[in-house]
């Protein structure tokens, strides 16, 4: 049989698609220090995760976001005109409470102390970005990423993220990103790494 592989044009995400978003990133972040910290529990945790993204992508982002998939991975960008409106209302709190149990309050508090590192000028905000590791290295991260620096190059304004996994640094760092502070959390959480990439020219300008 004739493997053929999978593409990796990015395309729009949409709530229909919260099914395969979802599945993706509780793939990509299962490794990950920051949500191995929420989700301690692995018998759980891949399930705990999916509800998450769902969450998340389903209540915020897929509205007021740019949110672009491949077939084996996902990116929430948010421009600046969207930041605003992806601030968790009342009943995303709760469903986020109710999917991260007792570990609620850590999460808030990492939130918290992430966000006193956030660009104040306008700026395209990074919020999440996962391969599924099956696809890891085909070049899907780097679409979804070049696709969104793009958007920021084109409005003239710098991009951010946060990384929770040491491995990703130089991953952005080939990207143009910096780091630009080491943030740590509350509570005895893992490190975060505030990165920032300034704008680069595009043609015509």
């Amino acid at each position: 049989m004739i493997s053929v592989p999978m593409t990796n044009t990015p395309k729009r995400a949409t709530v229909d698609d919260a099914q395969l978003v979802s599945h993706i990133l509780a793939l990509a972040f299962d490794d990950d220090p920051m949500m191995r910290w929420f989700f301690p529990d692995a018998s759980t945790r891949e399930a705990g995760l999916g509800r998450y993204f769902t969450t998340l992508f389903t209540r915020q982002y897929a509205h007021h976001g740019v949110c672009e998939r491949t077939e084996a991975a996902v990116a929430f960008w948010v421009p600046p005109e969207g930041q605003a409106k992806t601030v968790p209302d009342a009943e995303t709190v709760e469903e986020l409470q109710n999917v991260l149990g007792d570990r609620a309050t850590l999460f808030r508090e990492a939130v918290g102390t992430a966000a006193e590192h956030t660009p104040t000028e306008p700026h395209w905000h990074l919020a999440v970005i996962g391969a599924d590791p099956a696809a890891q290295g085909q070049g899907h991260g780097a679409a979804l990423l070049r696709s969104g620096l793009a958007q920021a190059d084109t409005a003239g304004l710098p991009a951010y993220l946060e990384s929770s996994k040491p491995s990703n640094l130089p991953f952005y760092e080939h990207f143009g990103f910096t780091v630009s502070a080491e943030v740590r959390l509350p509570g005895g959480g893992p490190p975060l790494w505030a990165m920032r990439r300034e704008p680069r020219p595009t043609a015509g300008t």
